[in-house]
């Protein structure tokens, strides 16, 4: 077996498709020959927006894990102004206003450079030198965001000799909500610049979809043609063997956060016009995720409040009976304008067979995946015709008794298994180099 040492922030207990992509590389990467090991900070040290207890139970028995202590901002934030001063992606459980958080944002975006989790380095460095050593491992794969866990396998390969692949789940310096964190041009400068450094020095480079790959290339001057590897989310087949519910109500489902990045009122739009042109249906749209007050704020303005429904955070084992057990899942990209990715959840909703309807630009990744495999309709935000009569057409086929289904079983190739076979030869190609 060929051994790797993983070095992750986020892990369960930790919530979120970023803990789910490494876990669930851990699970199955042995049955290609590799041996992982993870290297994580320790939850009583984390400052973590969500927990899930139940992806606890997913970590391999055999699985060697280790975890330090951390200096986390973070923490201390939480323990001055309160936990909800913690933000989940995107900022969506907070609003742009106030000067509190005005000035908690400048001192983060300009203080702790990348990200609050710098904290971190100096206690996973010291411990992944030992591991190294000790267990003789020759290749480490860092994961962010954090982006500052990409500066400890940094500092690993200029002092020891290993094979360092950068796994990017999202942009560094063009993640969407880049502008929220107030950064001066003098934090911007010096933010890049260590993109770049890590960028050059990695020996490969891993994005989650095309898009972010074509990005991050662009920072560099590339001399490899191979360096840059993409390599998607996915989904866990294990995960969907779940009993379906007869259905009794039209149900729209929200997987994620939700905030006004997003830009979600075309749907609100054409939903609250499919409502009142069918009142003999019950409909329910429910969000499980943290969802913007703002965005809230919305689905009143378009008399949804009686159908909407705000579950929180849900652990992942229950949420994919909830995804399961809906009748359409609604899926969106934050609007930017740098890139056009393809987040977790969208591979999680192709598992269910439920049609997916997509808010998001006409080119971006997830539109691609979504008509490959005939699993929904991507509407751009100033689309409303086009989605209300999507919906209609849904509903119809709902009224009539019909299982509402989508898909020609061109996801199975983003499952788990198939994902950490392409990771696995990727790895067995550096051991051989």
């Amino acid at each position: 077996m060929k051994k790797v040492l993983i070095i992750t922030y986020y892990w369960p207990p930790s919530g979120g498709a970023g803990v789910q992509r490494w876990l669930k590389f851990a699970k199955y990467l042995p049955e290609f020959g590799i041996e992982p090991y993870v290297l994580t900070v320790d939850p009583g040290f984390a400052s973590y927006p969500q927990t899930d207890k139940s992806l606890e139970e997913e970590i391999p028995g055999n699985l060697k894990v280790f975890k330090t202590r951390s200096l986390e901002v973070l923490r201390i934030i939480s323990g001055l102004f309160g936990k909800d001063q913690v933000p989940y992606g995107g900022f969506s459980n907070i609003e742009n206003k106030g000067l509190k958080q005005t000035v908690l944002r400048f001192i983060r975006g300009n203080f702790f450079i990348p990200d609050a989790r710098i904290g971190w380095k100096r206690y996973a460095l010291k411990k992944a030198r030992e591991i190294i050593r000790h267990y003789d491992i020759r290749t480490i794969v860092t994961t962010g965001p954090p982006h500052s866990t990409h500066l400890i396998g940094l500092k690993l390969k200029k002092r020891l000799p290993v094979k360092w692949i950068a796994d990017f789940r999202d942009p560094w310096t063009d993640i969407y909500y880049y502008s929220d964190m107030l950064h001066t041009p003098v934090a911007k400068s010096i933010d890049r610049r260590k993109e770049k450094i890590v960028l050059e020095n990695a020996d490969r480079v891993i994005a989650i979809n095309k898009s972010t790959s074509e990005l991050l290339k662009s920072k560099i001057n590339i001399r490899d043609e191979g360096k840059f590897t993409v390599i998607t989310n996915g989904f866990d087949e294990d995960d969907f063997n779940i009993p379906v519910s007869p259905a009794r109500e039209f149900i729209i489902t929200y997987s994620g956060n939700l905030s006004e990045h997003y830009r979600p009122r075309v749907f609100f739009k054409a939903l609250s016009r499919v409502k009142a042109g069918h009142p003999g249906i019950r409909f329910r749209f429910r969000v499980a995720g943290c969802i913007s007050p703002f965005t809230e704020r919305e689905i009143k303005e378009h008399g949804l409040n009686d159908i909407y429904e705000n579950l929180g955070y849900v652990g992942h084992q229950k949420l994919t009976g909830l995804l399961k057990n809906s009748t359409v899942l609604l899926y969106a990209f934050p609007e930017t304008v740098s890139y056009s990715g393809s987040s977790g959840k969208l591979y999680e909703y192709l598992a269910t067979g439920r049609p997916v309807i997509s808010i998001d630009s006409p080119g971006s990744d997830a539109a691609a995946i979504i008509r490959e495999c005939e699993a929904g309709k991507n509407f751009s935000r100033d689309d409303e015709a086009g989605m209300f009569e999507y919906l209609c057409h849904l509903v119809e086929v709902f009224s009539m008794g019909g299982e509402v289904k989508a898909g020609n079983g061109l996801h199975r190739k983003y499952s788990r298994r198939r994902l950490a076979a392409d990771l696995s030869r990727l790895l067995i190609f550096l051991f051989l180099c």
